[in-house]
């Protein structure tokens, strides 16, 4: 199973005094957005985010598609076979990938 780049998405509490913590260690802004309370960081390989008021606790990240660096992967494991795969082995979702298709399709 392909699970993609990884990150610790953290639960903070004040993004501003976290995201001074976390340059003080050496990682640098990689994305999100401070005024929405999210920003990713980066240091090396390492990648974090922290998400002050939008997870009630620290949170694994697995984002299937891309490499450690954001990239897109050419081949990879979509998130809903991951989720099957994961169900028949006995684990429990709180949130579930939607596993229908709908195409609308107008050929005119």
């Amino acid at each position: 199973m392909k699970l993609g780049s990884f990150s610790v998405s953290l639960s903070v509490k004040d993004i501003y005094a976290s995201k001074a913590f976390y340059e003080k260690l050496g990682f640098t802004e990689a994305g999100g957005n401070l005024e929405q309370n999210w920003l990713i960081l980066r240091n090396g390989e390492t990648v974090i985010g922290i998400f002050q008021g939008m997870f009630p606790n620290n949170v694994l990240t697995f984002n299937p598609g891309w490499d450690q660096q954001a990239q897109n992967l050419e081949k990879f494991n979509d998130v809903r076979e991951i989720q099957k795969s994961l169900k028949a082995e006995g684990m429990n979702f709180a949130t579930e990938a939607d596993e229908n298709t709908i195409l609308v399709d107008q050929h005119r």
